[in-house]
């Protein structure tokens, strides 16, 4: 019975040990995006604006 609580013990300290590298690492910009906003610009555009023309283009209706 004595083992369960030793490893628990262990576990809730490797835990927070765990929490505390990754709130240091979030907290020195380990995880901030430096790549995507330098190739965003060699992407299409998803929107696709109509010229003039197709959007006074009206379709005949039954």
């Amino acid at each position: 019975m004595s083992v369960i609580y030793m490893l628990l013990a262990i576990s809730i300290l490797v835990a927070i040990i765990f929490f505390v590298a990754f709130i240091f690492s979030v907290k020195n910009g380990q995880y901030d995006d430096s790549y995507t906003p330098s190739v965003r610009m060699l992407f299409e555009d998803e929107l696709v604006k109509k010229s003039p023309k197709e959007k006074e283009q009206t379709y005949p209706t039954k």
